[in-house]
């Protein structure tokens, strides 16, 4: 094309950058720069107005982030259609509305949050690569509506070694995140099905089940877990638990009840279990729990579970395992249905369990929160007896209880006045109650030289102090 008639004002206080943004701008929104129009090389441009070229490449850079102009490797900067915008008169003055400033705190113990620091980027850039590749063009094409096979295969692998489940990659479903598969499920269990749900528990799935027209009976948690006498005088007939660190308390399902758990699934055709496995890989004393699926010889437990707390939440693949009776009713039920993952983000994942990187980053990450769990409960120690602590041995927020006279939502506005955010018990309640106060502190999100600070700003919150 020929040179670009740009008139710049060297003595403007408008930066050479913006006035040169501006000209190109306004010739593109007009139409005298028509689409597809190639615009001259920053040197060119840049010695034809006597300016340097890192200037061109600010106005270029702007114009390109804005969609007016568009970069082509090797063959330079060439206009783009930007479409035309209807503009609408008001017929009378109106007052645009108050600007809305949404605060974050400046503390958040969210128990739903990781240590992105410690991600694989490395690693994984290196998969997703490999994946994204003229070789993969097959995976832009819908795979098989159970998640691709080497994806199935890797997780049938992982969680036989790791957590005893006894399947094959044919009963896994992959789907993008819980709150996806489990009005599946719903739908699969069918109408007559009524829901027993722990007390307090894991609000989505509450809301699931509310959202979908499914009743759902509260059932209370002890000191040993869901407490399975009061299950079996429900009239529940699925179980919904998290036996091996049960939300949000921290509790583990003992041995009597998951006996007695299974044993009552295995009592009537229509009974099944739900077993939500979703923090497992973080143990921090002992042997791993074993999962109630591994135990199930009947049949009736379906076991689901995310990759949100081991890899990154944002990936959005979680995967439930069907026993066989369920698998041939789903597969009548959903024959039509394609997989909600993407089959670039399956074989990045796939490939990245299978070479080992996923198992080592787990060993590295059990590492990571259980110094940060050992950094909080020792900070957390110098405020007894005013407060306690449990549920830390596992997971990546522990269960503290305030010994005060103020209630919790007193304490938790309290913190919020101080820009901290805690995550109160009855939140996760399907009644409050007034009992002794009590809040989940996550630990996953925080840094390390951050925890102890966070603490005792809590703490100063409460007016609690050091013994």
């Amino acid at each position: 094309m020929e040179m670009l008639l740009i008139e710049l004002n060297k003595e403007s206080e408008t930066p050479l950058y913006e006035q040169i943004y501006q000209q190109i701008r306004n010739d593109i929104t007009e139409g005298k720069l028509v689409v597809g129009e190639k615009l001259p090389s920053k040197r060119k441009l840049g010695e034809f107005l006597d300016v340097s070229q890192t200037t061109i490449e600010i106005a270029y850079g702007q114009l390109a982030a804005e969609g007016f102009i568009t970069s082509k490797p090797r063959r330079g900067y060439f206009v783009q259609e930007i479409g035309e915008l209807a503009y609408v008169q008001p017929t009378e003055e109106v007052t645009p509305p108050a600007k809305i400033e949404l605060k974050e705190p400046e503390i958040d113990f969210s128990p739903g949050k990781i240590d992105t620091e410690s991600f694989p980027f490395t690693q994984w850039r290196k998969y997703a690569k490999d994946t994204i590749d003229e070789s993969s063009q097959h995976l832009l094409l819908l795979g098989h509506p159970h998640g691709d096979a080497e994806l199935r295969q890797e997780i049938a692998k992982y969680l036989y070694h790791s957590r005893g489940v006894d399947c094959s990659a044919d009963q896994i479903i992959v789907g993008s995140g819980t709150e996806q598969l489990m009005p599946l499920l719903i739908r699969l269990l069918g109408p007559e099905a009524t829901y027993a749900i722990e007390d307090p528990g894991y609000p989505l799935t509450h809301h699931v089940f509310f959202h979908n027209n499914r009743e759902a009976v509260p059932i209370a948690v002890d000191e040993e877990g869901m407490d399975v006498e009061a299950l079996q005088q429900s009239e529940a007939t699925v179980a919904y638990v998290t036996p091996s660190h049960q939300f949000p308390t921290g509790t583990v399902l003992s041995a009597a009840r998951r006996t007695a758990l299974l044993n009552w699934a295995a009592s009537s055709k229509g009974n099944f279990i739900i077993e939500d496995d979703y923090d497992s890989e973080f143990r921090y004393s002992g042997r791993p729990i074993p999962s109630l699926q591994g135990m199930d010889k009947a049949g009736k437990v379906i076991y689901v579970s995310t990759f949100s707390k081991s890899l990154m939440p944002s990936l959005r693949i979680a995967y439930m395992v069907l026993p066989p009776v369920l698998l041939k009713h789903y597969e009548k039920a959903f024959i039509h249905y394609s997989s909600t993952v993407p089959r670039l983000d399956q074989h990045t994942l796939a490939s990245f369990m299978a070479d080992g990187h996923f198992a080592r980053h787990l060993n590295r990450m059990r590492k990571v929160y259980k110094r940060k769990l050992q950094l909080l409960t020792d900070s957390l120690r110098q405020y007894a007896p005013a407060i306690s602590f449990s549920g830390d041995e596992a997971g990546m927020h522990i269960l503290i209880n305030v010994h005060m006279d103020e209630d919790e939502d007193a304490l938790s506005k309290a913190t919020l006045a101080k820009g901290i955010r805690v995550y109160g018990l009855n939140e996760y309640r399907k009644a409050p109650t007034s009992m002794q106060p009590s809040f989940l502190i996550g630990f996953g999100g925080l840094a390390d030289d951050q925890i102890e600070w966070a603490v005792d700003q809590l703490m100063g919150a409460w007016n609690i102090k050091k013994r």
